[in-house]
């Protein structure tokens, strides 16, 4: 019997917002009222029902006031419950949703923000695709609820409905609303596990030297007008019959890693965004400036975190 209950609970969750309201979208932010909240008895409810039936019967049968006071008491606490779940959820306000970063077939950390109005909402619980999260916020207190989303591909992704559903206080009733907010998720794209490294600039070119004032002593030559007087070599000039001057060297950065996607004609676009992936993140391991050429987008050279996620994010946009 319990679980014919709870299956027919779950057909009334899954089927009334269905008939009352449209499957589509909603702007943010998105506020709970009366007209999107539905309660339900839970199971325990009914059980806790049936329960007061029979003492109901069982008070007025042996005409025993003391049990029909119970009777009536606890009924009058159950259906005040009633109210209470409802209140917990109403007035909530989703304001906001901020997504993480993640490549594809990796779940993605989805940033829910509520707002409580000028009353608490207590066991609040936030259900998005079975990942599940408690909050309880105080009157006007913020809160945030990070639940992890599952991705199969890269690109934007739809956010689902989210279920925000409560049973406090007593478990006799379960309230719930839908959230269906109009956000998505840009998901990245997988990178390749193993495949050829970039064109990478000649061991010659890699190990060149600037000549230039720096920090190494690297050779003497002879004094030109206009070199500083500091660097003359008084020592080693005093034995020869001209000044020597001393001349120092500091090695030249990497070579930057120039990332077209015109040189992978020959791939597949999905092949060709993989790789690109790759060499992106190794480029990021490595700490060495990177440039992206894409047919919708030309990113200079740069590094760091915040030039990896926009190279990332400009090959996740792709078509």
């Amino acid at each position: 019997m319990q679980e014919a209950f709870a299956r027919m609970q779950r057909w009334a969750e899954g089927r009334l917002p269905a008939l009352t309201r449209y499957r589509r979208g909603e702007s943010l932010p998105i506020l709970l009222h009366r007209r999107r909240i539905y309660i339900v008895p839970s199971a325990f409810g009914a059980g806790f029902a049936f329960l007061l039936m029979v003492m109901l019967v069982g008070a007025l049968n042996y005409v025993n006031n003391a049990a029909l006071l119970l009777t009536c008491l606890l009924g009058a606490t159950s259906l005040s419950s009633m109210l209470v779940a409802f209140r917990a959820l109403n007035g909530l306000r989703m304001e906001s949703v901020q997504a993480g970063h993640a490549v594809a077939g990796e779940p993605i950390d989805v940033h829910l923000h509520f707002v409580s109005s000028g009353r608490p909402h207590q066991g609040i619980q936030i259900d998005m695709q079975g990942a599940q999260d408690a909050v309880a916020l105080r009157p006007n207190e913020n809160a945030q609820i990070t639940l992890p989303l599952a991705t199969l591909e890269r690109g934007w992704q739809e956010l689902p409905r989210i279920k925000v559903w409560t049973t406090w206080p007593f478990g006799l009733f379960r309230a719930w609303s839908w959230l269906y907010p109009q956000e998505r998720v840009l998901v990245w794209p997988r990178p390749e596990i193993f495949g050829p490294p970039p064109n990478m600039p000649s061991d010659n070119e890699e190990i060149r030297q600037q000549w230039r004032r720096g920090d190494d002593l690297s050779a003497l030559r002879d004094y030109r007008p206009g070199d500083p007087i500091r660097h003359i070599a008084w020592k080693v000039s005093a034995r020869h019959h001209s000044l020597l001057v001393k001349e120092f060297e500091q090695p030249e950065g990497k070579q930057d890693w120039t990332l077209d996607w015109r040189t992978l004609e020959h791939l597949d676009n999905e092949t060709r965004i993989a790789r690109l992936a790759r060499w992106l993140g190794e480029a990021e391991t490595m700490g060495r400036h990177s440039s992206l050429w894409l047919p919708e987008e030309d990113i200079p050279a740069g590094r760091g975190r915040s030039h990896y996620e926009r190279c990332m994010n400009a090959l996740a946009r792709l078509p």
